[in-house]
């Protein structure tokens, strides 16, 4: 049978337990299952028999591809050994899996610092930061009415871990004091 769904692969998925102590790996997988009756059981029950641990499920009848009915489920499993037993028992249930990817979760914080600071500076302390912390993403505003007067930046960041939010507070704190800046936390 011709797949008409990109291959997805268990290679790539990033093992969360591996990076950060032993958290279990958090998957998302967007199958399409036949639009016959028990066809959404069948295709989440093989989660729970690999010890996998459902934690979110769409169903969208409305996406039919090829009489089959699309299905997003965000799950949790020990590693990648359960996920490739999991995705073996879905290709013998005939179970397309269009998409497979993990996820994981940020802890976000908004910085408001004002003083006479120029995007260089900011940069350049983001990317201070980003050393001392795992940076999953950074979103960094300017304002000012005059070139020469106290600027304002919003600096909205994410982490993947709770503990590196203190971390990047200590660093923040300690650059702005040093910098003679006004340093806002927690918008």
């Amino acid at each position: 049978m011709n797949n008409i769904f990109p291959r997805a692969s268990y290679d790539n998925i990033i093992n969360v337990g591996q990076i950060f102590s032993r958290v279990k790996m958090i998957v998302n997988a967007e199958l399409y299952v036949k639009d016959l009756p028990g066809q959404l059981v069948g295709s989440l029950e093989p989660i729970s028999m690999v010890d996998g641990n459902i934690m979110g499920v769409v169903h969208d009848r409305e996406q039919i591809v090829n009489h089959r009915i699309s299905l997003n489920v965000t799950f949790e499993v020990e590693d990648a050994t359960q996920l490739k037993r999991l995705e073996d028992i879905w290709k013998s249930r005939d179970v397309i899996i269009s998409s497979i990817g993990s996820v994981y979760s940020t802890f976000s914080m908004e910085y408001l610092l004002i003083g006479r600071i120029t995007a260089s500076y900011v940069e350049r302390l983001m990317d201070e930061a980003s050393q001392a912390v795992t940076v999953d993403s950074v979103d960094i505003q300017y304002s000012s009415k005059n070139h020469h007067e106290k600027r304002t930046a919003m600096i909205s960041v994410k982490v993947r871990e709770e503990g590196d939010l203190e971390r990047l507070d200590r660093f923040l704190g300690s650059a702005c004091r040093e910098g003679a800046i006004t340093y806002v936390r927690g918008l």
